[in-house]
């Protein structure tokens, strides 16, 4: 039998990650001493399910994202979405509050076209199955896209909601036929206010299926480069990545050599923050944008999670989201997954918000 309590939520060794614990998401006042973010130059936001669901924006997004301007903390955003250009991403944050140029923006399908126009001469004919903001990139890098399946010479797949039967039967035409395959990237699902729906992940998932194979490349998180540009782009020296999904946003953190945060408001939740591997355990888990102004370091002793007759026995009181930390610190360090019971109505009630119970 053995106790342990929540402890800090920073990264002590990311050499060996089942070390890390998860830190709280409250606010911790409106001044910036000893703050999450203030330990970083650069925040990376991924969007969907962070910032916004659906073009909606998430309650208290705005508002985290004007105290970054006021701190003089740079921002960039990364996403896998490849169905807008960066100046249309850009209005649209500007559109929900907040305020971002292209040039803070970075998209796999932008990173997609750039790969291609490397790889492949000027005027190579492609094979676009997605929507027109991934046409437009691919005619920018001065590729020719066209609609005969035997004349492509490669094959380009992003996330577009009118993506039809027909676009995938002419892509597993083209590719059979010899056409490079690449994929922007293979988020299975995206968010919504409707709960996950299918994203490209979905549809690359049925091409493999048809061909027997998988894509030749697949650009986007958990590839690092999407962090690694927008680093760059911004100057970042110790860049924080905050997304909300462990197969994605997590891992292409920890690909990057980056700290990540985790929030609760898309994809991923504590079920999977607690069975993550070592490459997609976060360094901070947050219930929303509130955790970059939380102190990284929870008071010890709130909660307790105690080992007993092969399950984890939860009790004490605080922030639930401190629950959770307490939680992944025990079973990062068991690596492996056991039955979570709340001794007490507190506990009780914050493994049924974390749905642990």
């Amino acid at each position: 039998m053995g106790d342990s309590a929540a402890g800090s939520g920073a990264v002590r060794d990311r050499a060996a990650a089942s070390d890390r614990a998860a830190a709280s998401d409250s606010a911790a006042g409106s001044g910036g001493g000893g703050d999450l973010v203030g330990g970083y130059d650069l925040v990376v936001f991924d969007l969907d399910g962070v910032l916004y669901l659906a073009d909606q924006v998430i309650p208290g997004a705005a508002e985290a994202c004007a105290r970054l301007r006021e701190r003089g903390i740079p921002s960039a955003y990364a996403t896998n979405n490849a169905s807008r250009l960066p100046g249309d991403v850009a209005a649209l944050l500007t559109r929900i509050g907040i305020p971002a140029d292209p040039r803070e923006v970075v998209t796999s399908a932008h990173a997609t076209a750039l790969l291609m126009a490397e790889r492949f001469p000027a005027g190579t004919p492609v094979l676009v199955l997605g929507a027109p903001a991934l046409r437009e990139e691919v005619v920018a890098v001065g590729l020719t896209p066209v609609s005969e399946a035997e004349r492509a010479r490669v094959v380009v797949q992003g996330y577009g909601p009118d993506v039809r039967m027909r676009d995938l039967a002419d892509a597993a035409v083209a590719i059979r036929g010899g056409a490079a395959w690449i994929a922007t990237n293979a988020d299975k699902t995206l968010p919504s206010p409707r709960g996950p729906v299918p994203g490209n992940g979905s549809l690359v998932v049925a091409l493999t299926t048809a061909l027997g194979r998988p894509p030749d490349t697949i650009v986007g998180k958990p590839d690092p480069g999407l962090f690694l540009e927008a680093a760059r782009e911004r100057n970042g020296q110790r860049p924080l990545v905050v997304g909300d999904r462990l197969d994605t946003d997590i891992e292409g953190a920890f690909r990057a050599g980056m700290d990540s945060m985790l929030v609760l408001t898309g994809v991923s939740d504590a079920a999977e923050v607690l069975a993550a591997p070592v490459e997609r355990r976060p360094t901070f888990v947050a219930e929303d944008l509130g955790g970059l102004f939380a102190r990284p370091l929870s008071r010890p002793g709130e909660w307790r999670v105690t080992e007993l007759d092969g399950r984890w026995e939860l009790s004490g009181g605080g922030r639930r989201v401190d629950a959770l930390s307490a939680l992944c610190a025990v079973a990062w360090a068991a690596d492996e997954p056991r039955p979570i019971v709340g001794d007490g109505e507190a506990a009780q009630a914050a493994l049924k918000w974390l749905r642990l119970a």
